[in-house]
C-alpha cells in the first residue's frame, strides 16, 4: 500500500513554524484557518487537505512539497493540471452546459484567483483556473447590458491569472494563446484601462522571443492610446507600460529610451499609493523594483546602481511575493556578476523563501546557482540541495 505523502506532516509544520517564529495561532491567522486545525495537524492528530497544505505553505513562504516532504510535488502536479487548462482555452467559446454563480461570487473567485497569482501560489491557479474559465465563458454568454462588461472584465483577468502559470512553466504556445483571448475579450468589456492591462501582459510574448524592439514599439502604442485623466487607476495604468517599456528597451540596449521611461514610471508612482491595479502592482516601491530590472538589463556602469540600491532598500512586505522575489533574483545577477558569490547566494535564498514557486523555475535562478557551483566547490552541500531543489543539476 503506498504511504500517504501527508503521513508526518506534522512535525515538518511545527519545523517550518519555528523556523519563521510563528506561534501556532499567529499560523493559523496567517494561512485562514482555524487555531484548533492547526494544533491537531501538529499533534499528528488530523492529516490536512491539498488547499489547507498549500494555505499553510504559504503563511510559511515555503514551497509546499516542503510539508509533503517530496521533492517535485508542486511542480508535478503543475504540469498534470495543463491539459485540463488547455481544454478550456481550447474551448474559450463553446463551453459545456453547467452552473453559474452569482456575479458577486464570480468577482470574489476572480479576487481570490488574482491573488494567488501576485503571491506566486501557480498550484492552486493550474487546479482551479480551468473550471473558473469554463464557468466565466457560460456566464459571458448568458449575460447581457451592464452585466456581461463586468463578466468580460473578469475574464481577461481571469485568463491572466491562467498566464501566470503556463508561462512561468514554460508553456509558451499556451502562454500566447491566452494573451490573444485576453485582446479577444477585453473589447467586450468596454474599459480602455484593459487594453493596457492587455498591453503590459503581451511584453511576455517579446521577452520569451526576445523580439525587444518590437516589443518596445507595442508598449509605446498602449501609452499613446492610454486615458490620460489623472484618476489613480487611469496614472497606474500608464506607470505600469512606462515601467514594462523600460525594461524591455534596456534589454534592446536602448539606454536613454530606457532611462526616460522609468522616469515617467517614477514621477507616476509619486502620484498614487502603492497597492494594485487591475491586477498589476504599482506604487514607489513597484518603479524602485523595476530599478534594480533596469539596471541588470543595462549591465556594465550599470550594474552598481542595482547593488546600491539593494544596499539601502529592500522591498516591504506588503509588495507582492513574486514582485519581492524577483528584486532578489534580479539582485543575486547583480552580485554575481560583480564577484559577490556569497552576497548573490544568499539573495537566491531570500528569493526562494519568499516565493519558492516562482524561484524554482525561474531561469536566471537555474543559471545563476550552476554557476555559483563551478566558482564554488561543487561538492558543497548547500549550494548542492539548492542546485537540485531548482533542478539546475
Amino acid at each position: 500500500m503506498p504511504v500517504d505523502p501527508r503521513q508526518g506532516i506534522g512535525e515538518r509544520v511545527t519545523a517550518a513554524r519555528r523556523l519563521a517564529r510563528l506561534t501556532q495561532k499567529e499560523l493559523a491567522d496567517a494561512a485562514g484557518v482555524s487555531y484548533s486545525m492547526v494544533r491537531a495537524i501538529e499533534r499528528g492528530a488530523r492529516l490536512p487537505g491539498d488547499d489547507v497544505i498549500e494555505a499553510l505553505a504559504t503563511a510559511l513562504s515555503v514551497d509546499p512539497a516542503r510539508l509533503l516532504g517530496h521533492r517535485g510535488h508542486t511542480d508535478s502536479r503543475v504540469h498534470d493540471e495543463i491539459p485540463e487548462l488547455s481544454r478550456a482555452i481550447a474551448a474559450y467559446d463553446l463551453p459545456e452546459d453547467g452552473p453559474v454563480r452569482s456575479l458577486d461570487e464570480l468577482r470574489a473567485a476572480v479576487s481570490e484567483a488574482v491573488d494567488w497569482r501576485i503571491g506566486a501560489q501557480y498550484l492552486r491557479i493550474a487546479r482551479k483556473g480551468p473550471g473558473l474559465l469554463e464557468e466565466l465563458a457560460r456566464a459571458l454568454d448568458a449575460a447581457r447590458g451592464a452585466d456581461r462588461l463586468e463578466v468580460a472584465r473578469l475574464l481577461v483577468a481571469a485568463y491572466r491569472t491562467a498566464d501566470a502559470v503556463t508561462y512561468k512553466f514554460s508553456y509558451r504556445d499556451l502562454s500566447a494563446r491566452l494573451v490573444e483571448l485576453m485582446r479577444w475579450a477585453a473589447p467586450a468589456a468596454e474599459d480602455p484601462l484593459l487594453d493596457a492591462v492587455v498591453a503590459y501582459v503581451r511584453t511576455e510574448t517579446f521577452f520569451a522571443a526576445q523580439a525587444h524592439e518590437p516589443g518596445l514599439r507595442a508598449l509605446e502604442t498602449a501609452l499613446d492610446t492610454a486615458p490620460r485623466t489623472s484618476g489613480a487607476p487611469e496614472v497606474a495604468a500608464r506607470g505600469t507600460l512606462h515601467m514594462r517599456a523600460a525594461v524591455i528597451a534596456g534589454r534592446a540596449g536602448r539606454e536613454d529610451t530606457a532611462m526616460m521611461h522609468i522616469g515617467e514610471a517614477r514621477c507616476c508612482a509619486d502620484a498614487v499609493p502603492e497597492g494594485v491595479y487591475y491586477g498589476t502592482a504599482f506604487g514607489p516601491s513597484s518603479v524602485r523594483a523595476h530599478e534594480v530590472s533596469l539596471a541588470v538589463s543595462l549591465g556594465g556602469r550599470h550594474l552598481q546602481r542595482a547593488l546600491d540600491l539593494a544596499h539601502e532598500w529592500a522591498p516591504p512586505r506588503g509588495l507582492p511575493a513574486e514582485r519581492r522575489s524577483g528584486f532578489y533574483i534580479e539582485v543575486g545577477r547583480a552580485q554575481l556578476w560583480a564577484g559577490l558569490v556569497d552576497d548573490a547566494f544568499e539573495s537566491l535564498k531570500v528569493a526562494r523563501r519568499i516565493a519558492p514557486q516562482h524561484a524554482r523555475d525561474h531561469r536566471w535562478v537555474r543559471e545563476d546557482i550552476a554557476t555559483l557551483r563551478r566558482l564554488k566547490r561543487a561538492d558543497r552541500e548547500d549550494l548542492s540541495n539548492y542546485a537540485d531543489w531548482c533542478r539546475a543539476v
